[in-house]
């Protein structure tokens, strides 16, 4: 007699964007993948409502096709931006969605009447990428998502590590000048406030001010508030001078930071997953050779530095991946 799947669904939450889809025990496959807008603008009952109108358009299409039962399903993983606090599944603050003190997973939780888990997007990310993506095999492991943010997660000994407060992994807002720009969250100096995708896209705005020539104008119909971290990229690819240096400034800021990551934690790999991972080549050579200029060598030696593997799905997949392990004890 063949044993019944089993299926949990995951929810990355974003401030643009609502992942989710539908994955078995196993994680062999991912099932029903969907993305609508957040519509954050539209407050924090809204977007639930959003969260949970996938949640069941997910449920929908699995069991049709998989001819699975609704009471097949275990529950639903949910990351979200952060901090929150995952014994409460309340979220404390989330800038780009703005919230505080938000009581996301029981919200789901009571719409869905599927019992859920929350977790830091980022930290999702990672443990996706440890499950099912670039670090398979892994058992220390730095993971970052370059985004709207800079967010991050660790793997100790295959264990995702949160810290004393659930804040552990905010690789973002490490301090790599401590004059420098100022970062959304109040600091100075950190990694997002210069590698971050608006950041990208700012400071290519600000080498433009020098009249150098560039095609990034042309490509935004001269409109230079309309170049995004994409653009930069697309430029770069096509030799652009202008993109280039935005994008090996990019390595060498990405590369001090991690470079003081890999001295700390000592990890095996470094993952790195979003949109900055579309500049392929141009981004990771440089960035390799920052690393390997600033950390310990033993360090750098037995550590890889990738782009991950699961670029649209990694945070659903870690959120199935968490919710596996808070429930069940074990992936």
């Amino acid at each position: 007699m063949s044993v019944k799947e089993r299926y949990i669904i995951g929810v990355d939450l974003g401030g643009t964007n609502i992942v989710a889809g539908a994955m078995p025990l196993d994680g062999s496959r991912e099932i029903a993948m969907r993305t609508i807008p957040t519509m954050t603008q539209t407050g924090a009952d809204n977007v639930v409502t959003r969260i949970v109108t996938i949640i069941e358009e997910v449920i929908a299409h699995t069991m049709k096709e998989t001819g699975c039962e609704r009471s097949d399903f275990l529950g639903v993983g949910i990351g979200s931006p952060g901090p929150l606090n995952r014994e409460t599944g309340v979220v404390i603050a989330a800038g780009n969605l703005g919230w505080k003190n938000f009581p996301l997973r029981d919200e789901v939780a009571s719409r869905v009447k599927l019992d859920a888990t929350l977790d830091n997007d980022a930290r999702c990310a990672t443990f996706g990428e440890y499950w099912r993506g670039a670090a398979v095999g892994v058992r220390n492991l730095i993971g970052m998502t370059l985004g709207t943010g800079i967010g991050g997660g660790i793997v100790f000994d295959g264990q995702l590590y949160h810290g004393a407060s659930d804040v552990a992994g905010e690789v973002g807002h490490t301090t790599i000048d401590s004059t420098g720009r100022r970062c959304n969250c109040g600091n100075y100096g950190c990694l997002e406030a210069y590698a971050s995708g608006p950041a990208i896209a700012e400071r290519a705005r600000e080498a433009l001010e020098g009249k150098e020539e560039s095609i990034l104008s042309e490509m935004v119909g001269g409109d230079v508030s309309r170049i995004t971290a994409q653009t930069v990229y697309e430029a770069s690819k096509r030799e652009d001078a202008v993109a280039r240096q935005v994008v090996r400034d990019t390595a060498r800021f990405l590369g001090a930071g991690i470079s003081n990551l890999i001295n700390i934690f000592n990890p095996d790999m470094v993952v790195i997953a979003g949109g900055v991972t579309q500049a392929g080549d141009a981004l990771f050579e440089p960035l390799r050779a920052e690393v390997r200029r600033r950390a310990f060598k033993p360090a750098v030696d037995a550590c890889r530095i990738v782009p991950g593997a699961l670029p649209l799905s990694a945070g659903v997949v870690g959120a199935v991946a968490t919710f596996k392990m808070k429930t069940l004890g074990e992936l």
